[in-house]
């Protein structure tokens, strides 16, 4: 059945290269994939446009269109349209790979083996090739550096007395990095939900996402955040007063995978596309964003730190995967969200 594509942001960027006649990049094999695809990502505007320019490089004649929101809100567009039995994405690129364990369970994933999968961890790849992980992003602490003298190494500042009502974190109940983290952390020693109950007694303010996390931080309207942290680095690069600690006790991440919808209408340049973005190429045109890269041997972004340079707090998937809502009932229970 063919399927419905909705009106939404549409990115025609393929008719602008052909304008400008810039095909010059696409080898023949690549300029005879054609046609439309559909890209749902929680990737922030800038970023996904700037990759589908890229691939686009590569491939003039596929027509991208682009629905962009965060994680939470992308599944429930994809869960309506299952529901409708008119799924129109084609690839998806979200937050965590326990959203993608979901995906998975219920069958909406294709199976594919990426030949550019090499030099990209096997812990990052699902082992039936359904998704793989497309970037390295940890959860990390920052500072307003207007508003603290002395900068901590520990989460542990945030239930402290000098961060009470001025710490702030994005909400699980919108963000899949902020879900995972919820995940993870209540299940660690030293944290539990006895650390989100006191980050409640602590006045810890909760918005919807990591941008939000960042602006309050940045401009000082907060002195802590709990935020993804190629966006801090971006912002210190851009000379806001922040600073982006590693903690001592280790680091939720994730790695934003991308897989292949099983109703896909352009499987061909749905594979192109996942190659693409697991290419070299396009490891560095993330790296440019500011991402630090998957895949081996492409240099990491100013500011931001390999992840063998840091602990990593991490739990079993599938765990994560069978308690996600009841973690989030959990939490909004606990924040009165």
């Amino acid at each position: 059945m063919k399927k419905f594509r909705w009106i939404g942001f549409t990115l025609l960027t393929s008719m602008v290269l052909a304008g400008c006649g810039d095909n010059e990049g696409a080898s023949g094999e690549e300029a005879s994939i054609s046609g439309t695809l559909s890209f749902y990502t929680s990737q922030p505007d800038e970023d996904a446009n700037a990759l589908v320019s890229a691939f686009n490089e590569q491939y003039p004649e596929v027509e991208v269109d682009i629905f962009r929101s965060g994680t939470e809100e992308v599944i429930s567009k994809v869960q309506a349209e299952n529901q409708a039995g008119d799924i129109q994405a084609d690839v998806m690129l979200v937050a965590d790979a326990v959203t993608f364990e979901s995906l998975k369970e219920q069958e909406l994933l294709l199976p594919y083996e990426s030949e550019e999968s090499e030099g990209i961890s096997e812990e990052f790849i699902d082992p039936e090739h359904t998704y793989y992980g497309t970037k390295i992003m940890a959860t990390i602490l920052a500072v307003n550096t207007n508003e603290v003298n002395s900068i901590p190494d520990s989460w542990d500042v945030l239930t402290s007395e000098e961060a009470h009502d001025k710490a702030i974190m994005p909400s699980p109940l919108y963000s899949g990095a902020a879900a995972y983290n919820v995940g993870v952390m209540s299940r660690k020693d030293g944290f539990g939900w006895e650390y989100f109950e006191n980050l409640k007694e602590n006045g810890m303010t909760v918005v919807q996402g990591n941008g939000g996390v960042l602006q309050e931080v940045a401009s000082g309207e907060k002195s802590y955040g709990m935020v993804v942290d190629f966006i801090v680095a971006r912002a210190k690069a851009e000379g806001s007063p922040i600073e982006l600690v590693y903690p001592s006790e280790g680091v939720p991440v994730i790695t934003e995978p991308i897989g292949i919808m099983e109703e896909t209408d352009n499987e061909e340049a749905a594979k192109a596309f996942v190659d693409f973005v697991l290419s070299e190429k396009g490891q560095e045109v993330s790296a440019e964003f500011g991402y630090t890269p998957i895949k081996e041997g492409i240099e990491v972004p100013e500011g931001l730190k390999n992840i063998n340079e840091f602990d990593v707090l991490s739990h079993d998937v599938a765990e994560l995967l069978e308690t996600r809502e009841k973690d989030k009932q959990k939490f909004e229970q606990i924040s009165d969200e």
